[in-house]
């Protein structure tokens, strides 16, 4: 009775362990799919988690769908690059240049768009909850409204379109 308790505890453990791992390898990186984007290919719903795109120039790649999230797209030029849907909560877009993109229904949750150029990028429905844009560039944004800014924050030099306000980051 002890050994088929032995072996079945064994097998219940080595079951536990296989998935845990096989849940961590689908929410990690995707080594080939963030090299692929970073060469300059289109990357819908691919898993990009913690990708590198620092200094890179990715315009009017399409991320639609993608998981971004803590992904590094500080001073990266992603002018009419589609994120439709995309995952960048916790991203670092600092000093990047997003003129025209697209983040319709994107997660930003907590990302960091500290002094980035958003000139007519497109924020319908996209969650801003905890972002951070001070300094960033929005006065020419689309769809973006109050309820939104006041769940991010920026300060005295973050530029709002007419009749917009942000809280301040503090």
């Amino acid at each position: 009775m002890k050994r088929l308790f032995a072996v079945t505890t064994l097998s219940v453990i080595i079951s536990f362990v296989g998935a845990i791992a096989t849940t961590h390898a689908a929410l990690g990186q995707d080594a080939g799919e963030i090299a692929r984007a970073a060469g300059g290919a289109d990357c819908p719903s691919c898993n990009l988690f913690q990708a590198d795109f620092s200094y890179h120039d990715l315009e009017g790649r399409n991320f639609a769908g993608a998981r971004l999230r803590q992904a590094d797209l500080s001073l990266s030029t992603m002018n009419r690059s589609n994120f439709e849907g995309a995952d960048l909560s916790v991203a670092n877009a600092f000093g990047g240049r997003f003129t025209h993109a697209n983040f319709t229904g994107a997660d930003l949750t907590n990302a960091a768009f500290i002094g980035a150029y958003l000139g007519y990028a497109d924020f319908a429905n996209a969650t801003l909850s905890g972002a951070s844009f001070a300094g960033a560039e929005l006065n020419d944004a689309q769809h973006l409204t109050q309820a939104q800014l006041n769940t991010a924050c920026g300060d005295e030099r973050t530029l709002l379109p007419a009749g917009l306000t942000i809280p301040d980051c503090g």
